[in-house]
């Protein structure tokens, strides 16, 4: 261990904290970057529930290696290194956490695991780089999973959080010639990922929804809520972009086969037509969340969340996830 002296505050209280072998302070101390490295985690793995483990084997891997903090960077840098090797781990081990085939008669693929982060769980400074729209929107967060994990992590600490590239290598332990060259090979991934999108992830972005896209929102749980299929066709594109997570297969269809095809897998007809709904943003994207009573059942239970992105006053893309019969998100079991 260094001098406490000789460093910031932070990580002067920080060697104390590590010399008093308080757990405790330590917990303190730590806690208060949890929810920035969930989004690192995220970022890295697509998964909110596995952004989670890790953020908490994060916090147990820096307890267990405090000794080894020298000071030579911040605490949270140095979190930040203990976070992407847990993830880096973590990738390693798994076979299930890779875009896999689509199955469709196009070319592509699918990134199964996916899941949305409540916006809740952001970080609360909206100027933080962490939680800029345009680098946790759905789209963006699928883009990434396309890059190998050791660029990603290059792609995610360089372009999203905007570290030098002599501290991106000093986390990897990779030299800095070999951070440039896997910088250059993911942003040409991830740009030929968002066709049509914001190109531009590193200058300054929007934090909040527009009143239209909550508008949009409104009209989709009312039409949802009512049955009224006129209500959803003319709120979807013409082109619409659809998945139904963890199921194989988006599709881009018509608004009104998007329908058709809803009504004839059941949905708004007897026994799947009750309906309550409830806004919430998740990706800093809006979304709907769908609850559903059963005939003769007392109360409206959790179905699905649809997540869309809204193009000029319409759902251009609608991505569902399934979330019947577990516990989610931390939104209520029931209505």
């Amino acid at each position: 261990m260094v001098d406490a002296g000789s460093l910031g505050a932070d990580e002067a209280t920080f060697v104390a904290v590590v010399r008093s072998g308080d757990p405790a302070r330590f917990a303190l101390l730590t806690e208060r970057h949890r929810r920035e490295l969930q989004v690192h985690c995220y970022r890295m793995l697509a998964n909110y529930e596995d952004a989670r483990d890790m953020t908490q084997e994060t916090f147990l891997r820096a307890w267990n290696k405090r000794e080894s903090f020298e000071g030579r960077a911040a605490l949270r840098t140095w979190l930040y290194r203990i976070a992407t090797n847990v993830c880096l781990d973590f990738l390693g081990k798994r076979d299930d956490r890779a875009p896999v085939a689509s199955g469709l008669s196009e070319p592509g693929s699918e990134v199964l695991y996916l899941q949305p982060f409540p916006d809740r769980m952001l970080p609360e400074d909206p100027q933080e780089s962490v939680v800029a729209r345009e680098t946790i929107e759905l789209a963006f967060i699928v883009a990434v999973q396309y890059l190998p994990p050791r660029q990603r992590a290059v792609f995610i600490l360089r372009d999203v959080l905007g570290w030098p590239a002599s501290q991106a290598a000093d986390v990897l332990e990779v030299t800095v010639a070999s951070v440039t060259s896997a910088l250059q090979r993911a942003r040409v991934t991830v740009r030929g990922r968002l066709p049509g999108r914001r190109l531009d992830w590193r200058s300054p972005a929007a934090h909040v929804l527009s009143d239209g896209e909550r508008g949009v929102v409104r009209a989709y749980m009312d039409a949802h809520e009512r049955n009224d299929l006129d209500g959803l066709r003319s709120l979807l594109r013409e082109e619409l972009r659809f998945a139904m997570l963890p199921e194989l297969g988006t599709v881009v269809v018509s608004a009104g086969d998007a329908v058709d095809g809803w009504v004839s897998g059941g949905l708004f007809q007897r026994g799947r037509d009750d309906w309550r709904c409830v806004a919430t943003v998740v990706n800093r994207m809006p979304a709907a969340v769908l609850y559903l009573r059963a005939p003769g059942g007392l109360e409206y239970r959790l179905f699905a969340v649809a997540v869309l992105h809204i193009v000029g006053g319409r759902i251009a893309e609608l991505t569902g996830f399934d979330a019947a019969g577990k516990p989610w998100l931390g939104l209520p079991a029931a209505l």
